[in-house]
C-alpha cells in the first residue's frame, strides 16, 4: 500500500477546497431530505406511506432529469448550463413548506427536475485535478467526505425540525443547499473541460458501449446490495429482540466500509469493478449464516469493507470509459442508474424478507450482487481499464507544480 498517494492529492489547495466545499455543500441537503419526511407525518399528519409518494416523486424526477442535466453540463460548461436550476430550486424550496400535501408532491418533483448536479460538478472538479495514477485515491478521499456529511446531515435536520418546526427547518435546510449551489456557480471551479472539448461531437452510440453499460448494472447492483443489507440488518436484530443495536451495528458496518475504502485507495494495484461488486454481493450473502450477533458484527464489517471500493471503482471506471466531452452526461446516466435502483430495490428486498425472514434479505441482495457481476464481467471483462484518452489530465509534474505555486 502506499498511503503517500493521500498525502500527495492533499498537498493540491483546490483539492482540499473541493473536498471540504463538498461537505459544506452536501449537509443541507442530507438535512432535507430528512426534515422533509419529518414535515409530511408531523406538520401535514399523514402517514409514512404518504411521506415515500413523495419522496418517490423526487427520486423519479432525479434519475429522469440525471442525463439531461449531465449533457447541459457538458455543452454550456457550469454557470450557462446551471443558473435555471438555482432559479427553479429557490422558487420552488421557497414554497414546499407551505403547501398542502398534494400540492407539495408536484413542487417537490419539479425541484428534483432541476437539482442540481453537484456530486457531479465536484468529482468532475477532482478528477482534473489529478494524474490517473492518483485518480482512486482522490475518489476515496471524496466517498470519505461525503460519508462524514451523511452522517452529520440527518442528525442536524432532525435537531433543526425540532428547534423550529418542520416549516421553518425545510425552508432553511433547502434554501442552505441551494446557497450551496449559488456559491458553487460562483466559484465556477473548472472540470477539466474547454471549448476545444464542448466542440466536440460525440453521439451517445459512441460511448454507450457494452463496458458502459456494464458499469451502469454494476453501479445498480452495488446499490441493490447496499439497500438490501441496510433493510436487513433491521429486520434482523429486531427479529433477534436486539433492536437497541441497530445503530450500533449500521456505525459498524458503515466503519468497514471506511476502513476498506481507505485500503483499496491506498494499493498500487486495484481489483476490476467486477470482482469488487462480487466478493461484495458473496461477503453480504454471508452474514446469513451469523450464528450470534458478535459474528453477524464481524460479517458485517467485512461485507462493508466492499462497499466504498465498489462504488468507487464504478466512478473511476466510467471516467475513464467515456471522452471527457461527455463525462458530465455519463455521470448523470450513473446518477440515474444508482437512483433508480435505489427506488425499486427497497420493494424487492421487502418482498423477500417477508417471504423467508432477515436471512433471505442478505441473502437475495448478495445473490444478485454476485449474479451481475459474474453476467458484467462476461459481457466487458475489460471494465475498470483505462483504453480512453483523456488529455484533459495533468501529469504528475503539472500537479506538484501546481501545488508548489498555489501553496
Amino acid at each position: 500500500m502506499a498511503l503517500s498517494n493521500y498525502r500527495s492529492v492533499l498537498a493540491v489547495p483546490a483539492i482540499r477546497r473541493a473536498l471540504i466545499f463538498g461537505v459544506l455543500v452536501r449537509i443541507p441537503m442530507w438535512a432535507g431530505s430528512v426534515v422533509l419526511t419529518l414535515h409530511v407525518v408531523g406538520h401535514l399528519n399523514r402517514s409514512y406511506a404518504d411521506a415515500g409518494l413523495v419522496i418517490a416523486a423526487a427520486t423519479i424526477a432525479t434519475a429522469i432529469s440525471g442525463p439531461w442535466r449531465g449533457r447541459r453540463l457538458d455543452q454550456l460548461g457550469l454557470r450557462r448550463s446551471t443558473w435555471i436550476n438555482i432559479v427553479v430550486l429557490t422558487a420552488c424550496w421557497s414554497v414546499a413548506p407551505w403547501v398542502g400535501y398534494w400540492m407539495l408532491i408536484p413542487v417537490v418533483f419539479l425541484a428534483g427536475m432541476f437539482v442540481m448536479p453537484t456530486f457531479s460538478i465536484l468529482r468532475q472538479v477532482l478528477i482534473s485535478q489529478v494524474p490517473e495514477e492518483e485518480r482512486k485515491s482522490t475518489l476515496v478521499l471524496d466517498a470519505v467526505f461525503v460519508e462524514a456529511s451523511f452522517m452529520i446531515g440527518p442528525l442536524l435536520g432532525v435537531l433543526m425540525a425540532h428547534a423550529w418546526g418542520t416549516q421553518l427547518a425545510l425552508l432553511a435546510a433547502e434554501l442552505a443547499s441551494t446557497l450551496g449551489c449559488l456559491a458553487l456557480w460562483i466559484l465556477n471551479p473548472p472540470m477539466g473541460q474547454d471549448e476545444s472539448t464542448r466542440d466536440q461531437h460525440h453521439p451517445i452510440r459512441s460511448w454507450l458501449t457494452a463496458p458502459v453499460l456494464a458499469i451502469l448494472a454494476a453501479s445498480g447492483a452495488a446499490v441493490l446490495v447496499l439497500t438490501g443489507t441496510d433493510l436487513s440488518i433491521v429486520a434482523a436484530l429486531r427479529s433477534l429482540d436486539k433492536a437497541a443495536l441497530i445503530g450500533v451495528m449500521l456505525a459498524i458496518w458503515g466503519l468497514g466500509s471506511a476502513v476498506g475504502g481507505v485500503v483499496y485507495g491506498a494499493l498500487t494495484r486495484h481489483p476490476p469493478l467486477m470482482v469488487l461488486l462480487g466478493l461484495l454481493g458473496a461477503t453480504t450473502a454471508l452474514v446469513a449464516a451469523a450464528p450470534g450477533v458478535i459474528a453477524f458484527a464481524v460479517l458485517l464489517f467485512l461485507c462493508g469493507a466492499f462497499c466504498a471500493p465498489t462504488m468507487t471503482a464504478a466512478i473511476d471506471a466510467l471516467t475513464r470509459e467515456v471522452p471527457v466531452a461527455v463525462r458530465g452526461e455519463a455521470m448523470g446516466w450513473h446518477a440515474s442508474a444508482i437512483t433508480s435502483s435505489s427506488a425499486i430495490s427497497a420493494p424487492l428486498v421487502g418482498i423477500a424478507l417477508d417471504g423467508g425472514g432477515w436471512t433471505a434479505g442478505f441473502l437475495a441482495a448478495g445473490l444478485a450482487g454476485v449474479a451481475i457481476a459474474v453476467l458484467g464481467y462476461w459481457v466487458a471483462p475489460r471494465t475498470g481499464s483505462p483504453h480512453v484518452e483523456d488529455p484533459a489530465l495533468p501529469t504528475s509534474e503539472e500537479i506538484e507544480a501546481r501545488a508548489l505555486g498555489q501553496a
